[in-house]
């Protein structure tokens, strides 16, 4: 039987306040646990919540960039259910009026067209503690300081049909909350995660089959993983004559597969009835325009801006802005003078090559903008090659100095004298008569090594495309 694929994710982004979402506990990472979970986020007797202005401001700045409905007004709302990390019994969160409904995501297909994915709804919600199993002596331990920071839920439409595009639409939310700063997108520290909805059905048949829920993935690799192990795996059940049960179910990296790990449960399980402790959230129009006007260039935006602009290609244009920091690098980089066909190779090269090779990001680069914009400018006007300037990049990011440092220091200036390369030319060939009458006889790959022979006799300092037509020149002649 053929069986068709559909999967819906829930992402969970982090909000990038630093408080949480009805409390003035502090967000940041890596304190000691349970030093930042005030009274408000231990669900304490006599204590009320206050919501914080920017994840709204924040919520409602993702509604506008996907070209949502931003709710005049949302409406809070408890999720009641028990857990050893969740002090209250209950998580605010939202449900029948959330901040943000409908708007799309556009992703780019491996045969070059694109798909529009359907967002359903986003809404804000505060996230629960975290259960501790390690160095706990057979015990689980609870650290509430991540109780009560804001997240917003993005919920797709379930229009994927294969991991690839989930992961695609997945970095392109990634990509968005970045851009708008919403949420820093650290997704070891569990800034940004999804849970996937996964289901398969023959071809054909127009209602969906039943789904499971793979839990909390936090990386782009393991949500491919572990959707494609889950549909073979419900296909297998399947075809062997079983049925699927809704369940929840967690991914084992170490593994490559998924397990049960509770029945899933429906909406009314949960109990939802709006938070008596808070009022509906009103947003006026005014207030939505003042953010509207506020929103920095968006990716598909600049995308096509450096498409037109610098004349780049699509696949080029698309790489270089699906990070908003490697995006202003690289024009910081042309702004310095550097041509932009070749400062996109430069960076989407040798500098993220670099970057990856010391797993460091783009800000802690030790080759700056400025810096390999300057390089870049050495190559356009030939002061050096394009293999020489590799050595000098390398020494700028030793930390050796700017390129014409090195160049200067290293005695890099590439040889554009035509005599002086003439007068090289002329020796090899005096040198190698085998070979010359071997080229003129016919055997054309030999002009390899009269090149490298230059080449060599120069340290590899001869401008190439001088070589190449002197060596024509003279070999032909």
């Amino acid at each position: 039987m053929q069986w068709e694929v559909v999967i819906g994710l829930e992402i969970h982004a982090q909000l990038a306040t630093k408080s949480k979402i009805f409390s003035g506990a502090s967000t940041a990472y890596g304190a000691a646990p349970n030093t930042q979970a005030c009274a408000v986020d231990l669900g304490l007797p006599g204590v009320l919540p206050v919501l914080n202005k920017e994840a709204v401001c924040m919520a409602a700045k993702f509604g506008l960039a996907i070209g949502a409905r931003v709710a005049s007004r949302s409406v809070f709302a408890r999720k009641n259910y028990f857990y050893p990390d969740l002090p209250k019994g209950y998580q605010i969160s939202q449900f029948e009026l959330p901040i943000v409904e409908g708007g799309y995501i556009d992703i780019d297909l491996d045969d070059g067209g694109s798909k529009r994915i359907d967002v359903t709804r986003a809404h804000l919600e505060e996230d629960a503690g975290k259960s501790l199993h390690e160095d706990v002596h057979g015990m689980t331990g609870i650290d509430l300081n991540r109780a009560g920071t804001p997240l917003l839920e993005i919920v797709s439409e379930p229009d994927m049909r294969c991991a690839k595009e989930a992961v695609a639409y997945m970095r392109k939310i990634h990509s968005l909350v970045r851009y708008l700063e919403i949420c820093d997108g650290n997704m070891q520290e569990g800034s940004f995660r999804c849970d996937a909805n996964v289901s398969v059905r023959p071809v054909g048949q127009k209602e969906l089959g039943t789904r499971t829920e793979l839990k909390n993935i936090n990386s782009f690799r393991f949500v491919e993983r572990a959707i494609n192990f889950e549909i073979e795996r419900q296909i297998d059940v399947l075809e062997g004559g079983g049925k699927i049960v809704q369940e929840t179910r967690l991914y084992d990296a170490d593994k490559d597969s998924t397990r049960a790990m509770r029945s899933k449960e429906e909406a009314n399980d949960y109990r939802y009835f709006p938070d008596p402790d808070l009022l509906p959230v009103v947003i006026e129009p005014e207030f939505l325009d003042t953010l509207k006007t506020g929103l920095p260039e968006l990716p598909d935006e600049k995308r096509q801006r450096f498409v037109d602009e610098f004349e780049l290609g699509a696949y080029d244009a698309g790489v270089l802005t699906a990070s908003r920091e490697i995006a202003e690098y690289f024009e910081a980089v042309v702004a310095t003078g550097g041509a932009a066909k070749l400062s996109a190779n430069w960076v989407m090269g040798e500098l993220t090559g670099a970057l990856n090779k010391g797993g460091q990001d783009i800000a802690d680069s030790p080759v700056s903008a400025q810096m390999l914009g300057g390089m870049i400018l050495r190559i356009s006007d030939n002061t050096i090659s394009g293999k020489i300037a590799k050595e000098v990049f390398e020494a700028m990011w030793a930390g050796e100095g700017d390129a014409d440092t090195v160049i200067e220091a290293k005695g890099l200036k590439q040889i554009t004298d035509t005599g002086a390369i003439e007068s090289i030319i002329d020796e090899i060939i005096a040198a190698n008569p085998g070979q010359v009458e071997q080229y003129r006889g016919g055997k054309d790959k030999l002009f390899g090594f009269f090149v490298g022979q230059v080449m060599k006799a120069t340290q590899g300092k001869a401008n190439p495309q001088q070589v190449n037509e002197l060596l024509k020149a003279k070999l032909n002649g």
